[in-house]
């Protein structure tokens, strides 16, 4: 028997923030974290159905839900998500940076950025550099930021990081993957060096059936695409195993600080949560540094007063 949702310990009095919460993974990340106790503020863009997941979430018998306005896609709205965990609680014990985008046709966001990277590389990159004051000296603070499979076909486009000159929707996902387990492993790196309390680790979830695959299908009416998910429907896992990984970052007293989590099975699709590899662009000391360096560039040039 690999780690399961048993081998959560126990939460109470911890005050976790989830991106995403509102359904797939972010769903059952806040489920399993409030069934253990803690107190879990779910962060989402969509309020009609953040409500709907709260009020079943409730039927576990817990009030520890609290809901926050979050669209990574507008670093306005980062900054208003953050000032209210602020005003609110004043502290905070873990980040789930869980929320994502899947290939959708090339839109930008509210600053300008290429909504890929936009939503699941800098909305989070800024959330996390607003929250951290709030994390340190707390006991055991950890930052868990969400990548996938794909970070493994992931490349840097240093030239053309927006894809203002070509954009390919797969190949600007699997870069913002990229940058999610870059991100993760560079902010660990800095941490230590400032002899910080708080831990930063990676996770993926193998092929887990989320509303990710739907509304990348919808967004193009990709028939092929929808063809090629039924065809592999019998690999992928549910939601529940595919948030193990991230579970395991976040709770259990073995996972340190720059390790990365993913499915243990058949070619790390499926299966209990192991160790596993990161992309090989992400082991590149250089390569963080100067992802770390321009996405900074870019959130602090496009702050505003909120």
């Amino acid at each position: 028997m690999g780690w399961t949702l048993k081998d959560i310990p126990d939460q109470t009095g911890r005050l976790a923030l989830v991106t995403g919460a509102n359904s797939g993974l972010g769903l059952e990340t806040s489920r399993a974290l409030l069934q253990k106790g803690a107190t879990v503020l779910m962060a989402c863009r969509n309020q009609k159905k953040s409500e709907a997941a709260r009020r079943d979430l409730l039927e576990l018998g817990t009030t520890g839900v609290d809901l926050l306005d979050l669209d990574l896609s507008d670093l306005n709205s980062v900054e208003r998500c953050a000032k209210a965990v602020q005003e609110r609680y004043g502290r905070l014990d873990l980040l789930m940076n869980n929320a994502g985008l899947m290939a959708p046709p090339r839109r930008l966001s509210v600053q300008g950025f290429e909504m890929q990277f936009a939503v699941n590389h800098l909305g989070h990159m800024a959330l996390t550099q607003r929250l951290l004051p709030l994390m340190e000296g707390r006991q055991d603070p950890r930052v868990v930021t969400v990548t996938s499979g794909a970070q493994y076909f992931g490349k840097m486009q240093w030239s053309d990081l927006q894809g203002e000159r070509r954009y390919d929707r797969w190949k600007a996902y699997s870069q913002s993957k990229l940058a999610n387990v870059m991100f993760a492993l560079e902010l660990n790196h800095r941490l230590h060096k400032q002899n910080s309390t708080v831990i930063s680790l990676a996770a993926h979830p193998g092929l887990a059936r989320t509303n990710l695959q739907k509304v990348s299908v919808a967004s193009r009416g990709a028939w092929q695409e929808s063809l090629a998910y039924r065809l592999m429907d019998p690999l992928f896992q549910s939601a529940a195993m595919g948030a193990l990984p991230q579970l395991h970052a976040a709770t259990a007293s073995s996972a340190k600080g720059g390790e990365h989590f993913g499915p243990g099975g058949f070619a790390s699709m499926r299966g209990m949560p192991t160790r596993q590899p990161v992309a090989r662009p992400a082991r590149d000391a250089e390569q963080r540094e100067r992802l770390w360096t321009t996405s900074d560039d870019m959130i602090q040039c496009n702050k505003s007063e909120v």
